[in-house]
């Protein structure tokens, strides 16, 4: 709950329950306000909710702080620019991120083994970034910085990987090569994926789960054959609907 006891006071998200399966691909949509973001912060332990708890492999996240969970978690945001460390080379975000979940020691984070392993990681990018190792992130694109980004969060293979409308700030044709990306690095991985966004034909196309979040809760889902069968149309038809039905339960409640 934000704001409590005040005028502005608002429950982010109500009651919401969620249970992926190992190598569940989850597109979530809604309007803003929702609750999207907020999920994806309360599970990368950004906020910490009222109530609940949060479980990643059966063990409880809440007493753990969210530069810990990045051990089991890996973040792409919709800025090109949170995701890397500008003034570092490419190599050198790349190790940044090899260290989540590999024991840390007083060698240097970039050895011949490491790149040789961070160029074979990032010729799947088909970008070339492979042959600029040591150039600063700072100078590169925002498609090839979210690439590079969405690379980092995925290659150490986390338990969730967090996607937070990360091709809205992109070009159309950046967007469809995040996209398509998205799509590679995910299956090749088998990785456990929670990816919001406001794309409706994004939201169809990928994943096997798609739920719809308003006022803070799941109000629609889908999975498998019924999920295959959902069409651009067909979702905003059932928006439209649970809107209906919404703003009548709000006017009833006034009366």
């Amino acid at each position: 709950m934000f704001n409590e006891g005040s005028l502005d006071e608002k429950i982010a998200l109500d009651h919401l329950s969620l249970s992926l399966n190992e190598g569940d691909f989850v597109t979530v949509i809604g309007s803003n306000g929702a609750g999207k973001s907020t999920l994806l912060n309360v599970i990368a332990g950004r906020i910490t909710p009222d109530d609940g708890d949060v479980r990643i492999k059966n063990q409880s996240m809440l007493d753990v702080r969210e530069f810990k969970r990045s051990r089991y978690i890996g973040r792409v945001f919709q800025d090109p620019m949170a995701g890397t460390s500008p003034t570092l080379t490419i190599e050198e975000n790349l190790a940044i991120a090899y260290s989540r979940v590999h024991k840390r020691t007083l060698r240097p984070g970039v050895t011949a083994k490491r790149r040789v392993f961070f160029k074979e990681q990032l010729e799947m990018l088909g970008l070339g970034l492979e042959n600029r190792l040591s150039a600063k992130v700072g100078l590169l694109s925002g498609g090839e910085r979210q690439a590079l980004s969405l690379l980092m969060a995925t290659f150490t293979k986390p338990d969730i990987l967090l996607l937070d409308e990360h091709t809205a700030a992109l070009d159309p044709s950046r967007a469809e090569l995040i996209t398509n990306l998205t799509k590679k690095l995910v299956e090749k991985g088998n990785l456990t994926t929670l990816m919001i966004t406001h794309n409706m034909q994004q939201a169809v196309d990928l994943g096997n789960r798609l739920i719809m979040m308003d006022k803070g809760n799941i109000v629609f889902q889908a999975e498998g054959e019924q999920k295959q069968g959902l069409t651009v149309n067909s979702l905003l038809e059932e928006f439209s609907k649970i809107k209906s039905d919404s703003s009548l339960s709000d006017k009833a409640l006034l009366i």
